[in-house]
């Protein structure tokens, strides 16, 4: 049997696009193919729970755009399928003068994008809503919620499989060719005829894209982001998400606090450069993977303009009195013995060869493709509006 849609990747990107093909495609052949033996297991599933409100983005860009569509959609799934999601409010902070720019700007992004009950508050705000942070001005976004993004992706996969869409784990896609109309996807087990792939593979997207024949000029470059937890004496200090002014140069957060579904507090990210593509941990390494990214003259260019950045980083992953030093211009209090070690995710971030890191999502088409080629964070928050999205062009491409 042929496939009318063959998806490669079952992070919750993928989910969200086989519910929206199957919705607006009720009769379509849809098949997810999922390397690994459960869904969500790398980006969706060491996700931070964040359903990010599009704060951060450049108007008109597509991650502006689906975000903040995204977000209501996201809120919506969850009431319609009783998922527990928590609205605790996020505050962006200044700490000092040379911030209050960059927060005008953001603020200014905000408002552009639409972003709901987003407002601009001074220090005594700020100490009513997080008493323990520090800053001279704040962004407050109460709309900013939290989730579980992996009982999400169940959620999709139960709709999914309602629908009639068919999800394959333990299916890496080792080869594709083209025959005729259609292309022949090859796995360990079974072999798979589709119309149309669309390719959201995260991590490997890059390497699923080459494979169909298209060349784009990009590669994934995996950036690992380290948690630490703070243990329950110290939770009081958080309240819901204190986030700093980010270097709009760079299409990272910053290190932040974040409280999560669970009832958990994080701090972190950083954005380490991993020696593999699922590097979770510096005993991760794959060198036949990094070779490949050092072969790469983007990668080189990036790390030319960078590579203070990333040394430091480099830094603070090993030092963890660097990375409470870092903490502590948001939250002053925050002392070393409140925090452990907690997990990491790693970050699929396209850089392309003049060595620029990708900041808005990125979808290539080749023959009878799609390709999702950058879509890190707020993909999740989006995932909704991203589906729908990728699903207007697939069935444009096939007219």
């Amino acid at each position: 049997m042929t496939i009318d849609y063959c998806i490669i990747g079952g992070g919750i990107v993928g989910l969200a696009t086989a519910r929206a093909l199957l919705t607006h495609v009720p009769n379509a052949r849809v098949t997810i193919l999922e390397k690994e033996g459960a869904l969500a297991s790398h980006q969706t599933g060491h996700n931070s729970g964040v359903i990010h409100q599009g704060i951060y983005y450049k108007p008109n860009s597509l991650k502006a755009e689906l975000c903040v569509r995204g977000a209501r959609q996201m809120v919506e799934f969850c009431e319609q399928h009783a998922i527990p999601f928590q609205r605790v409010g996020k505050v962006i902070v200044a700490t000092d003068e040379t911030e209050l720019p960059r927060l005008e700007l953001l603020y200014e992004r905000a408002c552009a994008n639409e972003v709901p009950f987003v407002q601009k508050i001074e220090r005594a705000e700020l100490n009513e809503i997080e008493p323990h942070a520090a800053g001279l001005a704040a962004i407050y976004s109460p709309n900013t919620a939290i989730v579980d993004y992996t009982r999400v992706a169940e959620e999709l996969r139960a709709e999914i499989s309602a629908l009639g869409g068919c999800v394959e784990t333990d299916a890496r896609v080792m080869t594709i060719e083209t025959r005729g109309a259609e292309t022949i996807l090859t796995t360990p087990r079974s072999e798979y005829h589709a119309r149309f792939v669309v390719n959201c593979a995260g991590l490997y997207a890059d390497q699923i894209a080459r494979l169909c024949g298209a060349q784009p000029d990009v590669q994934i470059i995996p950036f690992r982001g380290e948690y630490y937890l703070f243990k329950p004496t110290a939770h009081e200090l958080v309240r819901g998400l204190i986030y700093p002014v980010t270097d709009p140069q760079l299409p990272f957060l910053g290190v932040h606090f974040t409280r999560t579904i669970h009832g958990l507090v994080e701090a972190g990210p950083n954005a380490v450069f991993a020696l593999a593509r699922e590097g979770y941990g510096w005993s991760r390494v794959s060198a036949r993977e990094t070779l490949h990214t050092f072969t790469f003259a983007g990668f080189w260019k990036m790390a030319q303009r960078w590579w203070k950045t990333g040394a430091f980083e480099f830094y603070r992953s090993f030092s963890k009195s660097a990375f409470v030093h870092s903490l502590q211009k948001l939250v002053p209090e925050i002392r070393a013995e409140h925090l452990e070690r907690g997990g990491a995710g790693v970050r699929a971030q396209a850089v392309n060869g003049r060595g620029e890191l990708l900041d808005d999502f990125c979808f290539v088409e080749s023959e009878r493709a799609l390709h999702v080629l950058n879509a890190p964070s707020p993909a999740a928050t989006a995932s909704l509006a991203i589906g729908e999205y990728i699903t207007r062009r697939a069935l444009e491409t096939l007219k």
